[in-house]
């Protein structure tokens, strides 16, 4: 998938929204509902009522960019339903977007060096 760079945030919308609902609708809903901003490259991911699809908009700078994608023999596996938002990391997002659990994915910390070697 073409992503923007893994220092973009991801933010998950935790309550399924009507699908039918196109780049207008999704971007009022993010304002309205979500109380944030749309057009500051944040990444927004949407869950319908059936688990198996996914919606994404964000601002790339030029235009709102949406993104569509629907499992074929399985469900995403989601976030417990609830009203809010939630954040994943880039790895966590990724495994969601392939249909993996992302719960069982962490991301690698490390100290930062006092010195370079």
């Amino acid at each position: 998938m073409i992503f923007p760079s893994n220092r973009v945030r991801i933010v998950i919308a935790t309550k399924p929204v009507d699908f039918r609902k196109q780049h207008d609708g999704l971007v009022a809903h993010v304002k309205s509902v979500l109380r944030k901003d749309p057009f500051t490259g944040t990444v927004f991911a949407f869950r319908a009522k059936r688990a198996d699809r996914l919606k994404l908009i964000y601002w790339d700078g030029t235009g709102l960019v949406m993104v569509y994608k629907r499992l074929e023999d399985q469900g995403f596996v989601w976030p417990a339903i609830r009203d809010g938002v939630m954040s994943l990391n880039h790895a966590q997002f990724e495994a969601l977007f392939s249909g993996l659990d992302w719960r069982r994915v962490r991301a690698l910390s490390a100290r930062r060096p006092a010195a370079a070697e």
